[in-house]
């Protein structure tokens, strides 16, 4: 009976790990897709904002602006704001990665936060690697196909208020950032003090730049964190 490398095995857990996130997460495309049509966008928006963007908390924060009546350009100021981390992973799993030319341009394009979590996860580098990508590729095919499917669908009814739908944005988007509001230490704290701006800038200012400047917040977070030895 021939016995598995211990390498073998390490890749052979980083797919599996892959896979359940990527399909896991995955799923939510749906409530992504009828989100973003309920805000007014079209089913070709809706998919392409999840083929060219690709990291579900900003979609969810555009179609949520876009909804509440903002423009786009408050609204895709947002969304890049909230998809600046992910320039912060790539910087942790370029080493990790290895990636060069054109290779490098397509990696950044999934270095999201779960496919970060997954690399972080594993025991060596060819792990790292193999979860990296088979969290990127499950994750990439099911959340554009479910977005599809949820905003085809949704499209399909005519009013989608009228069934209770406009609540799937922000119910889906709240169940994003939970495990980063529990899982760090004064998250918490920020995500309250994030809240309270929002709500007292929303009478006064236009729709959209209320959650840009609820981003202050963190400052403070940071700069402790940035002072800490």
């Amino acid at each position: 009976m021939s016995v598995a490398a211990p390498g073998e095995g390490a890749r052979a857990a980083a797919v599996r790990d892959g896979l359940g996130v990527g399909v896991a997460v995955g799923v939510s495309g749906l409530a992504f897709g009828a989100a973003a049509v309920t805000a007014g966008l079209t089913v070709a928006q809706a998919c392409a904002l999840s083929l060219l963007a690709f990291t579900g908390a900003s979609q969810f924060a555009l179609a949520g602006v876009i909804g509440g009546g903002g423009g786009l350009v408050a609204g895709s100021l947002g969304a890049v704001l909230l998809g600046g981390r992910n320039a912060l992973y790539g910087m942790r799993l370029a080493r990790t990665l290895g990636v060069r030319g054109w290779r490098r341009l397509a990696t950044a394009h999934v270095v999201i936060d779960e496919t970060t979590a997954v690399a972080t996860a594993q025991h060596g580098r060819a792990a790292a690697r193999t979860g990296f990508y088979t969290t990127a590729v499950s994750l990439y095919l099911a959340w554009n196909l479910t977005t599809l499917l949820g905003a085809a669908g949704t499209a399909r009814l005519g009013d989608p208020d009228a069934v209770g739908l406009d609540v799937l944005g922000p119910a889906a988007f709240l169940a994003l950032l939970w495990p980063r509001l529990t899982g760090e230490k004064g998250a918490g704290k920020v995500a309250v003090a994030a809240a309270v701006i929002a709500v007292a800038a929303t009478p006064v200012l236009p729709p959209g730049v209320p959650v840009m400047l609820a981003a202050v917040a963190a400052l403070p977070a940071l700069l402790a964190r940035r002072a800490a030895p």
